[in-house]
């Protein structure tokens, strides 16, 4: 399964960036999509995860401000992301959790979208 990425950049504090991410190859289903981040020298969080057919959860920091969503027809997971501050600033990586055609469950990841959020 692969992954890209796409949609970060630079932006001011209170401004509004949406990333995307599709999945391509060996899929038969998409159980749960998501999308980490990591700042310099700290640790990957979860910023936004979602099931297929379930409610979106959200990390405490993002909650009112950021929106997941998903695209089944095509295999995309989407972050809109608003009000952006200057602890928003991080690498982002969408994650998808897939089952094969053979029944195999893949844990992947995209490659990462840097997200600078200027004060």
């Amino acid at each position: 399964v692969q992954l890209q990425a796409s949609g970060g950049g630079l932006v001011q504090a209170g401004g509004s960036l949406r990333l995307s991410c599709v999945a391509s190859g060996s899929i038969f289903s998409i159980n749960h999509m998501a999308w980490y981040r990591q700042a310099l020298g700290k640790k990957r969080e979860l910023v936004a995860g979602i099931k297929s057919g379930g409610s979106p959860n959200y990390g405490d920091s993002v909650k009112g401000r950021f929106t997941i969503s998903r695209d089944n027809a095509k295999n995309a997971v989407y972050l809109q992301m608003n009000s952006l501050k200057p602890e928003d600033t991080a690498v982002y990586y969408c994650n998808v959790l897939t089952t094969t055609p053979s029944g195999t469950i893949r844990d992947s990841w995209g490659q990462g979208t840097q997200v600078t959020v200027s004060s």
